[in-house]
């Protein structure tokens, strides 16, 4: 699992150690050589699981799509984000940490009004 991209779609052979990664910062991050630039590139998609090969000089529209399952893998890329969170534990356990965001109403409805209530009518009691 590729922890820079984390929408990727296939594999990518490297021609220089033949070790699959999904981007080249994974392959810069295991491998102390440099990333070999070629041509043509061997895949092999996640939704499938099989290979293929594209040549990079020849690349048209219909080649952003894999050949067995047309699973796009030419998609803009989601990179992780920065955030600052609480963390805590599951909420489905412990909602304490949890807001609660339901309105309390202000005024009583007629169901809420009882005869006992002396609020209600304090300025007209003797």
């Amino acid at each position: 699992m590729c922890k820079h991209v984390l929408n990727a779609q296939v594999s990518i052979r490297s021609p220089c150690c033949r070790k699959w990664f999904d981007c080249p910062e994974c392959h810069a991050e295991s491998e102390t050589h440099p990333l070999k630039k070629t041509l043509e590139m061997t895949f092999v998609c996640k939704k499938c699981k099989k290979a293929f090969r594209k040549d990079a000089t020849e690349f048209e529209d219909a080649d952003e799509y894999c050949p067995h399952c047309d699973n796009h893998y030419i998609l803009e890329a989601v990179t992780p984000k920065a955030a600052l969170r609480v963390e805590g534990e599951d909420a489905r356990m412990d909602a304490r940490m949890l807001k609660d965001e339901r309105v309390k109403p202000t005024k009583p409805t007629m169901n809420q009004i009882s005869i006992f209530d002396p609020d209600a009518d304090v300025d007209k009691l003797g």
